[in-house]
């Protein structure tokens, strides 16, 4: 089994239609739901659903208080390399754009890392552009190996692994790792993703549960937002979230919404998100999923990332360069793979989040 047959099921399911006919009665009755079923989500990711954000997010706050506290959890992205082999083409990376491409050296990591250490952060997300033979997982677990020494929290968003791969990295240090789908579309997917290893959808499907068979602390998952139908990409992507929680008890299960921000190439979004679907989209999450990790990045703006700690936020990021080597050598960094639209750096992200009443968290769990 893989989540590949329930999107399957789904394939001639007609979304628009079933949209088209939710009523306020069907809201109404799945917001009084404890528990929300495939329908239920449906119905809240429905347009109509739009005449009811103030009930969705009342109740998406009380479950994220109730599961989460106030807290916030804060992690930063740190870059080490941004050559790919993907033409893929809405990203900044794409193998076709003439970029400043570089791949940091290890003593370069070990001088990022410090940098970041300095913040006092304890959660580091690595990335890299997805190709192998040269960002090797040799090349990423010599990495993990430095930046373990100085946080107790490392994450990877890279290229899609093998089950023993991502053991491999369990074992250098690594507890958790986000892959993006992008698209569930089938057919869009093969529209834009035209060359590379990130052209094989279904391998690409199953790497968040590879990575939770290896024993991997946490998997995020998500879709690019801009690219598929908006409404049928936030309902696969929750259900999938919904199947991996489901199957790995041991396996803390996210979610992530990323917008598709001004990259390389001047991609336009397909179907853009605005931002008050943005919110019910996040509302909709929490109450189809109150245990999973809601992460928000800095693709979002300052404003509007403050007040998503108030409606199931509960994972930021925080000071993020998406440049490699952006940390300790700005002036010799190389094209950021998108723009960011949160410009503070960490102690102004910090002190905005405790202004706001919540606690950020740096480290929430120890290896034992």
């Amino acid at each position: 089994m893989s989540f590949f047959d329930t999107i399957k099921k789904y394939e001639a399911f007609d979304f628009d239609d079933y949209f088209a006919n939710v009523t306020d009665a069907d809201v109404e009755r799945s917001l009084g739901k404890d528990r929300l079923g495939r329908r239920d989500f449906l119905n809240l990711l429905s347009s109509k659903a739009q005449g009811y954000l103030e009930p969705m997010a009342r109740k998406s706050r009380q479950l994220t208080i109730q599961y989460f506290g106030r807290t916030i959890s804060l992690y930063v992205p740190l870059y080490i390399s941004n050559y790919c082999t993907n033409e893929c083409i809405y990203c900044g990376f794409n193998r076709t754009n003439r970029i400043k491409r570089r791949k940091l050296t290890l003593e370069e990591i070990e001088l990022e890392a410090r940098a970041v250490a300095e913040t006092e952060m304890k959660h580091i997300l690595v990335l890299t552009g997805e190709a192998p033979e040269i960002s090797s997982i040799d090349y990423i677990e010599d990495a993990v190996g430095i930046i373990k020494k100085l946080f107790p929290s490392v994450s990877i968003e890279v290229f899609p692994m093998e089950e023993a791969e991502y053991r491999r990295l369990r074992q250098a240090g690594v507890d958790g790792m986000t892959v993006y789908q992008e698209t569930y579309d089938q057919a869009l997917y093969s529209k834009v993703h035209l060359a590379g290893r990130k052209a094989d959808y279904r391998f690409r499907l199953d790497a968040p549960e590879r990575a939770a068979k290896a024993g991997l602390r946490t998997v995020s998952i998500g879709t690019l937002f801009g690219l598929g139908e908006k409404r049928r990409e936030a309902f696969l992507t929750g259900m999938h979230a919904r199947y991996l929680e489901e199957k790995y008890l041991d396996t803390e299960i996210g979610l992530s919404l990323p917008r598709i921000n001004p990259a390389e190439g001047a991609f336009q979004p397909y179907d853009p998100v605005d931002d008050k679907t943005f919110v019910q989209f996040l509302t909709a999450y929490r109450l189809f999923m109150p245990r999973a990790a809601i992460s928000v990045s800095t693709r979002e703006k300052a404003e509007m990332r403050d007040h998503l700690m108030f409606l199931g936020a509960t994972r930021l990021s925080v000071g993020s360069r998406t440049d490699v080597g952006g940390y300790t050598q700005p002036a010799e960094a190389s094209t950021a793979q998108f723009d960011i639209s949160d410009m503070r750096g960490v102690a102004e992200t910090i002190q905005a989040i405790r202004d706001k009443g919540f606690q950020p968290v740096f480290k929430d769990w120890e290896l034992i």
